[in-house]
């Protein structure tokens, strides 16, 4: 089984959430998946936040695997990681399952 295989618990999902609970963040990743991959200096100058807090913001959705970074020559390049959000897509509708309504 991949890193991206293992089979997600409970706390995996908590830190997808809070990861997305931010509206910078989400910000971030809709330029991501409209833009394609992108540097932190073309991703900062869309926002009224300094380059490191981007850069913090970056790195919450990285630990939470939402998103790659990894360098080209002297810029790091961030890219969206949809597997990710699709395991937080199937979370949310097994979750529904499970309500009443």
């Amino acid at each position: 089984m991949s890193k991206r295989q293992v089979e997600r618990t409970p706390a995996d999902a908590a830190v997808l959430f809070a990861a997305l609970g931010d509206q910078t963040r989400l910000a971030l990743l809709d330029r991501l998946s409209r833009g394609g991959p992108a540097s932190i200096s073309a991703l900062a100058g869309r926002f009224r936040v300094t380059r490191q807090g981007i850069t913090k913001h970056l790195h919450v959705l990285a630990a939470a695997g939402i998103i790659d970074g990894h360098r080209r020559g002297r810029e790091h390049l961030w890219t969206l990681n949809p597997i990710k959000l699709a395991e937080g897509q199937r979370c949310l509708a097994a979750g529904m399952m499970l309500w009443p309504g």
